[in-house]
């Protein structure tokens, strides 16, 4: 093992953006048989947001029991256990009895705190093993023989425990994947082998450096790191978790990468909360499942019910055009837009949002609407289908649109709300509302 650090500062220069580098390789796909999702929502997540209370946590954790299913597509989730508010929480999700989600920990590596996993029955933990030179040299002031000898030292007594070790390759898209990853990454399976618990890797992407282009350079490329891993070390599908940030806007499509090319787990958080600029977004997460696999099995619903509840219940805002949740990722403000869906709504919604999400395509009214606009949001706010819907010709609609015109000449910026357009559609269509 070469325990010299390694900077790779052509890629990574920090005067100038991180470069994307080129040599041509590429390899081949895997996609495991059984891919699955993992959350951290309670722990990456509840870092980049006000604390939730235990009654919220054990809410969400129902939610994700529900998204999960009988499959068990949502398969854990990972929570602190340092206070005494993390573990009630724990144990009141323990309690609920859930196959799916598992709950199981989070922990500094040190010895004493497995004695706390151990105690409150969880089979599995998180455990800090930094990977990249940056982490090992600049920030825990060791060099790669140490570090190499103080994690298996930690992942030993784990196992001696009983524990299923979960080790957070942290910054691994800046490390030298084989002069300090693959080596560590064998001694881990070694060990798995020796005792008889299956050792898992997390490999955490902290950065956002990771890019999914075929032909990318180490320690940047997805497919790379996934191939070299599991061809060097024999680790198994099942035991690979990918865990992304969106520093480059890379999250969603670096986790579907990683599944399509040998990891068993991605793991995200609900809305995407997360350090800087966020984990991938369970959401995301699950629709990018069903079209891996086909699977019809989730209730996508419940995404809604969530994200009404951060809005509510938690009083978060969630920025309205983010997809799936948004109050805005559904609704056209376009007049062509408008006249397409009257036609069918095939055309500019991008699958049955309101069957799958229980959220209706919508319009908003603005003068840029027209006439195609302001007859769907009445033809859609009366529950008029079929023979019985109102044409954009009709004249109390060309009314409406004159109105609607009126409204922007002295410059407003802002979509007509649904009581303003609702006392317009009274004096112009008032046999609608008798």
């Amino acid at each position: 093992m070469n325990n010299q650090a390694n900077w790779f500062r052509e890629q990574f220069p920090y005067s100038a953006p991180p470069r994307v580098l080129f040599d041509g390789v590429e390899v081949p796909t895997a996609m495991p048989e059984h891919i699955f999702i993992t959350d951290t929502t309670f722990r990456d997540g509840q870092q980049a947001r006000p604390p939730y209370t235990v009654e919220q946590i054990v809410t969400l954790f129902d939610y994700l029991h529900r998204l999960s299913g009988e499959r068990g597509v949502i398969r854990q989730s990972e929570f602190f256990l340092y206070s005494e508010k993390d573990r009630e929480a724990a144990y009141q999700c323990m309690a609920r009895g859930y196959k799916f989600p598992e709950v199981t920990a989070w922990i500094r590596a040190v010895k004493k705190d497995f004695a706390l996993v151990k105690d409150m029955g969880i089979q599995e933990t998180g455990i800090l093993t930094s990977i990249s030179d940056y982490h090992i040299y600049s920030k825990l002031g060791l060099d790669r023989e140490r570090a190499m000898a103080q994690y298996l030292d930690i992942v030993e007594a784990a196992m001696a425990a009983g524990i299923r070790p979960r080790c957070h390759l942290e910054d691994i898209t800046r490390a030298d994947v084989y002069g300090f990853v693959i080596p560590f990454v064998q001694r881990l399976v070694q060990l798995s082998g020796e005792s008889g618990i299956p050792v898992k890797i997390r490999l955490c992407d902290t950065m956002g450096y990771g890019v999914s282009y075929p032909g990318a350079v180490l320690p940047r490329s997805v497919p790379r790191l996934v191939h070299a891993l599991r061809e060097e070390t024999g680790i198994r599908s099942e035991q690979l978790e990918w865990h992304g940030h969106n520093d480059f806007y890379k999250v969603l499509t670096n986790a579907a990468t990683a599944w399509l090319y040998g990891v068993g787990g991605i793991n995200g958080t609900l809305l995407g909360f997360g350090e800087r600029t966020g984990n991938t977004p369970i959401e995301g997460l699950l629709f990018e499942y069903m079209g891996l696999t086909g699977d019809q099995s989730v209730d996508t619903t419940v995404i809604t019910e969530i994200a009404d509840y951060f809005e509510n219940e938690l009083g978060y805002s969630i920025p309205p055009m983010t997809p799936f949740v948004g109050k805005q990722f559904n609704v056209t403000a376009a007049g062509i837009h408008a006249d397409g869906v009257i036609k069918n709504e095939e055309i500019y919604n991008i699958f049955d949002t309101d069957k799958l999400l229980n959220r209706p395509l919508g319009v908003q009214v603005t003068d840029k609407a027209g006439a195609a606009g302001v007859a769907f949001w009445v033809n859609k706010q009366l529950k008029l289908t079929g023979e019985q819907r109102i044409d954009k010709k009709h004249e109390a609609i060309q009314k409406m649109t004159a109105w609607v015109a009126e409204q922007y000449k002295d410059g407003r910026t802002t979509s007509l709300s649904d009581t303003e357009l609702l006392e317009a559609a009274r004096q112009w269509l008032p046999e609608h509302f008798q």
